[in-house]
């Protein structure tokens, strides 16, 4: 972590210690008991899971790879790691702790999980934080995961400290760097899964530290919005028409997503992703403090419909073609979501810290983020167009499918779709493309 980082971190830690603090205080709380998890075993196996951090716990240190650790914090003390380093010569035991966040907290070695209780019994009425073990009940500990503490916490989560939002800001740098490689890598001709080792190969990045499975997809497989698989057979130069690529890193704990697409020729699909592309272009310019998310997801519904109308999928102007639900068919989820510890981050639809909720529009049942933009929200915009099977089947079946020219439609099947995607942070007057410079 170098110096920027550093300095970053200790105000960070301040305002994590102060959003503990009233969250506390206001659900009567003395203290939290935050575990970071445990590695379970696959089932009839001996070999375990991928580990995957409590978001909770990786919001105070940057430790993603060290399970059955806790933490713990009253308000008006130094907060207290439990940090695991078992005995083990069958795998490598963690590191000792260290970087500028150590002077931090009171650290304390534990060698196995059980010697954790000695630490965590007493201290007053504690929350706990985390996956539950029915073996903690024994420790004395209780009060697990409240709802109340946990929907104070959540809500806060949507305003991102100046360290988070430049742990983003470097994981988008990773991120655009794996992207140029998959790019590369289509363009000469790599199957999906020699494409996806390279995305991994550039950002150095192993799959377990991915924030989520790495969307690769050739041709049709665009239409399929988290396409998992990955073939090992590229298709053959004449049938080899487009690539959707969605995929991120993370860097200290926090999440880049970023999408892009591409055709293999000059045709009028690569025409058509750029009109996506200046779409969401024009979404961004719109991103401010006191937008209301929804409003976003309506208007990029009519400009899906614009883009649709003009070239030719339908026979109506976007307006009508979002009123009349023409639209969802070809963009069918939310144009997007909070981002931070969690790729999907907590909080999108909270109106409050006491988990009043704010719905989401008639009609837009995908939608993951419905409250009003603030300076230090960090959320995606990703709109896109789609040629899904099943979606268009429907369509086709209503009054509203007379509106569509079929012939064109069923010419771009093969395409797939087209998503782009970036990831903003608001400022006090307008935004930051966090994702956008690292392509120039």
């Amino acid at each position: 972590m170098n110096d920027r980082l550093a300095d970053l971190y200790i105000r960070h830690l301040e305002t994590v210690k102060k959003r503990h603090d009233e969250a506390l205080e206001a659900t009567g709380f003395d203290r939290v008991a935050i575990y970071g998890g445990a590695q379970h075993m696959i089932f009839l196996d001996d070999n375990p899971y991928p580990f995957k951090v409590n978001p909770h716990f990786k919001s105070w240190i940057p430790v993603m790879d060290n399970p059955n650790c806790f933490l713990t914090y009253a308000p008006g003390s130094k907060p207290t790691i439990l940090f695991y380093q078992p005995v083990d010569f069958w795998h490598k035991p963690a590191d000792n702790p260290e970087g500028h966040w150590v002077e931090h907290f009171d650290i304390q070695m534990i060698a196995t999980p059980e010697s954790a209780r000695q630490y965590l019994q007493g201290g007053g009425r504690t929350a706990f934080i985390g996956e539950w073990d029915t073996s903690f009940a024994e420790w004395g500990l209780e009060n697990p995961n409240p709802q109340n503490l946990i929907d104070y916490l959540h809500y806060q989560r949507a305003w991102k400290t100046e360290y988070e939002v430049e742990c983003m800001r470097r994981a988008n740098a990773l991120g655009a760097r794996g992207h140029k490689a998959a790019e590369k890598a289509f363009r000469a001709g790599a199957s999906e899964y020699e494409i996806h080792l390279q995305y991994m190969q550039a950002c150095t990045h192993a799959e377990a530290e991915l924030p989520y499975g790495n969307i690769v997809a050739i041709n049709e497989h665009a239409a399929v919005l988290h396409y998992q698989h990955l073939q090992r057979q590229a298709p053959a130069e004449e049938n080899r028409h487009s690539f959707l690529i969605d995929a991120g890193t993370t860097y200290h704990g926090y999440a880049s997503d970023i999408t892009r697409t591409y055709s293999q020729r000059e045709d009028e699909f690569a025409q058509l992703i750029d009109a996506v592309d200046g779409l969401q272009q024009e979404l961004c310019d719109e991103v401010k403090p006191g937008l209301d998310y929804r409003e976003l997801q309506s208007s990029t519904h009519r400009k899906v419909g614009k883009v649709l109308s003009d070239f030719g999928f339908i026979s109506i102007d976007g307006d009508e073609a979002f009123e009349r639900g023409v639209t969802a068919a070809f963009f069918p989820h939310g144009v997007g979501h909070y981002i931070g510890l969690q790729v999907h981050d907590v909080g999108g639809f909270m109106a409050d810290a006491k988990g009043t909720t704010i719905p989401k529009p008639e009609g837009q049942p995908f939608l993951r983020l419905t409250r009003v933009v603030e300076p230090g929200q960090v959320f995606t915009v990703e709109p896109g167009i789609y040629f899904i099977d099943p979606l268009l089947r429907d369509l086709r079946g209503k009054p509203e499918g007379s509106t569509v020219n079929w012939d064109k439609v069923d010419k771009f099947r093969k395409f797939g779709g087209v998503r782009i995607e970036d990831d903003l942070v608001v400022t006090e007057t307008g935004h930051e493309n966090l994702t956008r410079p690292h392509f120039s």
